[in-house]
């Protein structure tokens, strides 16, 4: 990420804390829906993004193509867009994090909305042809949202349905586990938390979990939300990954440490 686009998220995510509510909510559904339209437009999508072209002038063709959308979610895209990013690419992953954003900031106190993410990711990774339907190139935009819309309308909150119809609709090469990934971190950044995915080969208990949860806020200064995932295969220990950085202390790892140690 370039320095242009940090400041230009940084300049965004200013802008979005003057939207709360149930404006949060629509103004973030309609981030998404310009996000495609600006990702399905080369030529909307260079003016956009050129930084010789004026910021008023970019504005301006805001107003023109988006006059149908609220006005908080226009004077969004206006914020955004007035910015400089590093790069096209930038541009739209900026206007889907703020969309991310929006619509988190829209869920209720403690709210599941992470949570939920995590959940459906796991069950997409689990079922190839699921995973297929959702990410594959073949499919259309339509048919991959009336599927999510169907897995999801009666299950999850307003606000996972809307990410995660985003995300099966503009995916911009992305895997299904990738994208989901990406916006549970910037839900959970969102409410000031960071995420941490703790792998284990067994179920571990409440007091384990809350005694690792509260050691790794401590090294990481802030709360986390701990996702659980069996997996047999890592033999024994145990494998955090937040963000980046992975703290892996897995019986399966050490073994092939040793192996790799044995070959040299």
């Amino acid at each position: 990420m370039g320095s242009a686009t940090r400041e230009a998220l940084a300049s965004a995510r200013g802008a979005l804390a003057k939207v709360a509510g149930s404006e949060a909510l629509a103004a973030g559904s309609q981030l998404f829906e310009a996000a495609r339209i600006i990702g399905g437009s080369a030529q909307l999508r260079a003016v956009l993004a050129d930084p010789s072209v004026a910021a008023q002038d970019k504005t301006s063709v805001i107003g023109q193509v988006f006059s149908s959308i609220g006005a908080p979610a226009r004077a969004l895209l206006s914020e955004i867009v007035a910015s400089r990013w590093s790069s096209q690419d930038d541009l739209l992953a900026g206007i889907e994090e703020v969309g991310i954003r929006a619509v988190a900031s829209s869920a209720a106190k403690g709210s599941e909305l992470e949570a939920e993410l995590f959940t459906f990711g796991a069950a997409v990774s689990s079922d190839p042809e699921l995973e297929l339907a959702v990410g594959s190139k073949l499919g259309t935009p339509a048919a991959k949202s009336a599927l999510v819309t169907k897995l999801l309308a009666k299950k999850a909150s307003p606000q996972t349905l809307a990410i995660v119809d985003h995300l099966v609709q503009q995916p911009r090469g992305r895997r299904i586990g990738e994208l989901v990934r990406t916006a549970a971190a910037l839900v959970a950044d969102q409410a000031g938390l960071a995420v941490a995915t703790v792998i284990t080969a067994a179920p571990i208990s409440d007091a384990q979990v809350e005694r690792l949860r509260a050691g790794l806020a401590k090294n990481y200064g802030r709360d986390l939300k701990l996702n659980l995932v069996i997996d047999p295969s890592i033999i024994g220990g145990i494998r955090v990954q937040i963000g980046d950085d992975v703290i892996d202390g897995s019986v399966s790892t050490r073994i092939n440490d040793l192996r790799l140690q044995l070959a040299g």
